[in-house]
């Protein structure tokens, strides 16, 4: 449990929020939303200790042990995979070390030995028998395979810390477990790891994250960051999404009388009750949503971009012809004699164990690179539209907005270029801004106006969503969902993907699988599963 009293800290003159008081409790998980600046990372590190508020108090249960999930990917270097994550009981790991610096000692006293006595007492009370396997079996979940177990971190990749980190993070069973943007750089498999883990865990979770389906599948309530002020919501993501856009829509229909209004909010407060039926945490979640004041709901100050996409022309019947492609990194095959035909209407999601193996195929068809074997053949009615994984050679330049949206655009009308800067959320100095200063979320926001301007029916995205917050990644959703084209995408976000495509291309060094379905069916399918384990093993 965690208790926070009359929190409040200000930057400057100007207070983040203040006045805050809340309660965590065990056996509900928090997801903290607000806009970017909000304040989300800086709740996170108060609730932790790492930055003291300016005024109120954070305190834990007594005895209670919280665990953080590590930002400093190179604090480890030094240590082994599996002992990082033995160090998430800080506890339980200075009585290991202590036990082993007592018997490697060569004048081993009788005072010693009592002392040898109790921590050996306290390390059984702690599991400490089971501590290895333990830790081995988060690693394992979390796709770290058993033989890199005991090598130093320094030597592993850097989406490889991360799992460990979390790992790390998750050891010993804590009482209060904080955890800021877990799902990044995890595949989607390891995400549902995850979800299913968290859905289980009993104590007190803090989340932030950007990745609304795991937001969902693991948060009973939602603590949003607006206003200068921090309010708690039963219910998920969703939940708070659907009931701010309907308050803000009653927001705007200003002769509704407050008794319709009201009427209005609880029919939608009981539909969507209903649909917790789903989730994992159905009972308590329910009561939850069933006791809000409907008087607590209101629209949000989020400001979400125009994402538009405007087919120029229809796409004709031949789309994309793929033949015989094979593709390697570094003399490590990716894929090989890859066959597929994309036709009218398709919004594909491709898949692979390993990411670049996607990120190699779209290159591939959009001209950036060669297979190593095959051919591809666009129809001649598509215009496409591509957003790479990696941009930054897009940015190397001191152009400001304007001139860098005009390089790829036919019309050079200042007006015309700042409309789509406007769509992306740059207004009045922002446009002037230096292309080479700007933040990952913001270079993807100009990637999108530029894929805009082009007016296609295709639409190739190799991970949308990464460096977007949550605001432009339901604009982007909702767009998609309605885009009349073909779409060709990759991406770890689990909403993206079964609210946008109707197939799923898995690419495997054995071979692909292609299935006409959604991704949820796709996940649960008992014949996909049987070929993914035949083809990785190829």
């Amino acid at each position: 449990m965690i208790t926070v009293s009359n929190l409040g800290i200000q930057f400057g003159k100007k207070p983040l929020f203040q006045d805050v008081n809340l309660k965590f409790t065990p056996g509900n998980c928090y997801g903290i939303i607000g806009a970017n600046g909000a304040g989300k990372s800086t709740l996170m590190r108060m609730l932790s200790g790492q930055l003291s508020p300016t005024h109120g108090s954070v305190s834990q249960g007594p005895g209670e042990r919280m665990s953080v999930l590590e930002q400093d990917h190179f604090k480890f270097d030094d240590f082994t995979v599996l002992d990082t994550v033995l160090q998430g009981h800080t506890v339980l790991w200075d009585i290991m070390k202590e036990k082993d610096a007592l018997y490697a000692k060569e004048d081993f006293t009788d005072a010693d030995g009592i002392r040898a006595s109790e921590l050996e007492e306290k390390f059984a009370e702690l599991e400490g028998w089971n501590a290895e396997s333990d830790a081995a079996a988060l690693l394992s979940g979390l796709g770290i395979k058993e033989d890199r177990h005991y090598m130093l971190m320094r030597d592993m990749s850097a989406n490889e810390k991360v799992r460990v980190l979390l790992a790390k993070a998750l050891f010993g069973n804590p009482d209060n477990l904080l955890l800021d943007e877990p799902t990044n750089d995890l595949d989607l498999d390891t995400v549902a790891w995850l979800e299913d883990y968290l859905s289980k865990f009993e104590n007190t979770v803090l989340v932030v994250s950007h990745d609304r389906h795991f937001l969902d599948s693991v948060c009973t309530h939602t603590l949003d960051i607006d206003y200068n002020k921090i309010q708690l919501f039963a219910g998920n993501y969703s939940f708070w999404y659907e009931s701010s856009q309907l308050a803000l829509r009653q927001q705007q229909q200003a002769n509704k009388k407050a008794e319709e209004k009201r009427k209005e909010l609880l029919e939608f407060i009981q539909r969507f009750s209903a649909n917790v039926a789903k989730s994992k945490q159905t009972t308590s979640r329910k009561k939850m949503l069933e006791k809000l004041n409907v008087e607590e709901i209101q629209a949000s100050s989020r400001r979400y971009p125009g994402i538009i996409f405007t087919p120029a022309r229809e796409p004709g019947n031949k789309i994309l012809e793929v033949k015989g492609l094979t593709a390697s990194v570094d003399g490590e095959l990716l894929f090989k004699d890859v066959n597929f035909q994309i036709e009218k209407g398709d919004k594909v999601a491709f898949l692979s164990h390993d990411p670049r193996a996607m990120t190699a195929l779209f290159e591939i068809i959009n001209g950036k690179r060669k297979p190593d074997e095959g051919t591809y053949e666009w129809g001649q009615t598509i215009t496409e539209a591509y957003l790479p994984l990696d941009n930054s050679e897009f940015f190397n330049t001191d152009l400001n907005l304007v001139d860098w949206l005009c390089q790829f655009s036919d019309d050079s009308s200042e007006i015309y270029l700042k409309g789509f800067l406007g769509k992306m959320l740059f207004s009045g100095e922002d446009v002037l801004k230096k292309a080479s200063v700007l933040s990952g979320g913001e270079k993807m926001r100009c990637m999108i106006a530029r894929m805009m301007m082009r007016d296609a029916n295709t639409l190739v995205l190799d991970s949308p969503t990464n460096h977007l917050d949550l605001e432009s990644i339901q604009a982007f959703n909702n767009t998609l969902k309605n885009f009349k084209g073909n779409i060709l995408m990759a991406s770890h976000d689990h909403e993206f993907i079964q609210t946008v495509c109707n197939r799923i291309i898995e690419l495997t060094p054995g071979g692909i699988i292609d299935k006409l379905m959604d991704y949820d069916d796709y996940i649960t399918d008992d014949k996909v599963a049987e070929a993914r384990e035949r083809l990785y093993k190829k």
